[in-house]
């Protein structure tokens, strides 16, 4: 696996080499025919064509990232009718209860991303917060809105779990 990650590197920093090289030669074609251009040195114009981090590390292209994220004027609104986290079993009848803030970035139709779920906040039992996740991807959300349209936006959710205590067992009509 560790020469498979090497290989990938080794071919990302080749191909960046590439189209480095390939940045340089325009800007020596554009200078040879622009004289104002010429005054200035070619390192500079060659940094100045590269997009670099200061403190000298690449940036990677992620092609799969999402968007840039416009701040929500209105956070989503969860509209499950029934709650798709099912609280655990062995918990429940212990007593257990809890409350996992679940990071969370859904899309503007109000689908959460898949992988995109993190635990910002543990309940302090790992069954409660392995729940949260486990119902995560059923959560579904009205979306977050910008100037009154829907935006895909991160927010974080509460998930609770409490037991039936206070409730009725046998309700009246």
């Amino acid at each position: 696996m560790k020469a498979s990650a090497a290989g990938v590197i080794l071919s990302a920093a080749k191909d960046l080499l590439v189209r480095l090289w390939e940045q340089v030669e325009k800007i020596l074609r554009f200078a040879q025919n622009d004289r104002s251009v010429r005054t200035i040195p070619i390192l500079t114009l060659t940094l100045i064509a590269c997009e670099r981090k200061s403190d000298g590390t690449m940036r990677l292209v992620d092609r799969n990232a999402p968007p840039p994220v416009t701040p929500a004027e209105e956070p989503p609104v969860a509209i499950n009718a029934v709650s798709p986290v099912r609280y655990p079993p062995a918990l429940l009848e212990q007593g257990i209860e809890g409350q996992v803030l679940l990071r969370l970035y859904v899309d503007s139709a109000g689908l959460v991303i898949p992988d995109s779920t993190r635990i910002a906040e543990s309940s302090g039992y790992p069954a409660l917060d392995s729940a949260a996740l486990v119902g995560s991807p059923e959560l579904r959300f009205s979306p977050a809105l910008h100037q009154g349209r829907p935006i895909a936006a991160p927010f974080i959710q509460p998930v609770q779990f409490r037991g039936p205590r206070g409730r009725p067992k046998n309700p009246k009509p």
